[in-house]
């Protein structure tokens, strides 16, 4: 069989491996690089750039297999073609490479609106090109660092480059390579991962709804207990963080993410009502906030001798110490607003009668 593949370093290792994967289940293949829209101008905003060339491939029977990384596969492919296998997934989140300094680079809306949503003054620039290109970018100093995803650091050897591991919604499928065909292609039931098809069927479906790809501000990650979802503006301006515990093994994945993406919709209406009541609130008391529009927290410049631990252990609220890169410094506080309705609302009141 013919196993089609971007020419990238990290695509062709990837087929590689799907290759080598394959040959030891009977099925030897011979890896052919096909070149792709993106790959002549990454700039070009079309969402199929990374798969164009290859679905033509597929169709025309110049190869029977071509290997993607999920997450740059959209959710409405060509007639005649479909996800056929699914190896197991590698490590899905994403990877801070450098330090956490004012300039940061990244090429994706996802990674760019979470930075921005949670890091204040962050000044995120955009950075192309593969993972050499944009690690030797890094090095000449036009970054303070980087972020990429850990697996493809991991199936390049550069796993040593991470700095940090950050606590982002990953994009649905990152980690996944899928193996797509004809339909009505059948290869090895030993090649396909139960667990990594599943949580990549619930993941794509989440996003399907908002006709999202690689340019959109979305995140969807199932881990198998819990499917988390991210959406937002690319500012940063506006955006929900949300999961739905979902333990086990599930029959309808594509209903699941249906499901969530209702869900985060309606989230965003209760949760924007209850930040504008509760800022309104405590700006009533005389309290010092500084709520980014359409985000789920404030910025609160705190009375002196009102820690952090005090407001965890007296009014149960969450909140972080606000000094450290990103926040407004010592002194303040960042307030979630995004707790229920009654636990926020009497921590709130409580503040406000203590102000």
């Amino acid at each position: 069989m013919k196993l089609g593949t971007r020419g990238s370093a990290l695509a062709l290792a990837q087929a590689t491996w799907v290759a080598g994967l394959l040959e030891e289940l009977g099925e030897p293949c011979e890896i052919v690089p096909i070149t792709t829209t993106g790959d002549r101008d990454r700039a070009v905003p079309d969402k199929f750039k990374w798969v164009k060339e290859l679905d033509e491939a597929l169709l025309d029977g110049r190869i029977d297999l071509a290997v993607h990384s999920a997450k740059d596969v959209p959710s409405r492919m060509p007639d005649g073609l479909e996800l056929v296998a699914t190896p197991a997934r590698e490590d899905p989140r994403d990877a801070l490479v450098g330090r956490l300094g004012p300039r940061i680079g990244t090429s994706s809306p996802r990674r760019a609106a979470q930075l921005r949503a949670v890091i204040a003054d962050v000044e995120v620039r955009e950075v192309r090109g593969n993972v050499d290109t944009r690690l030797a970018k890094l090095a000449a100093g036009e970054y303070d660092g980087i972020v990429l995803a850990v697996a493809g650091l991991k199936r390049l050897d550069r796993e040593a480059e991470i700095s940090e591991v950050l606590d982002l919604v990953p994009a649905a499928g990152q980690g996944t390579v899928v193996v797509q065909a004809r339909a009505g292609t059948r290869l090895p039931p030993a090649l396909t991962h139960a667990p990594t098809w599943t949580a990549l069927r619930a993941e794509r479906a989440c996003v399907a709804g908002l006709d999202a790809d690689c340019h959109t501000a979305v995140g969807a990650h199932w881990d198998g207990e819990r499917l988390r979802g991210w959406v937002g503006a690319e500012d940063g301006a506006a955006w929900l963080r949300d999961e739905l515990p979902v333990a086990g093994a599930t029959e309808e994945p594509e209903a699941l993410g249906a499901l969530r993406l209702r869900d985060v919709a309606e989230r965003v209406a209760t949760y924007a009502a209850r930040r504008d009541r509760s800022v309104a609130t405590l700006r009533a008391a005389g309290a010092t906030l500084v709520a980014p529009e359409g985000s789920f927290f404030a910025w609160w410049r705190a009375p002196d001798g009102l820690t952090a631990e005090r407001l965890l252990d007296e009014h149960r609220l969450s909140v972080a110490p606000g000094a450290g890169f990103g926040a407004r410094g010592a002194g303040w506080l960042r307030l979630s607003l995004s707790l229920p309705d009654a636990e926020l609302d009497e921590g709130i009141a409580r503040i406000a009668a203590a102000l």
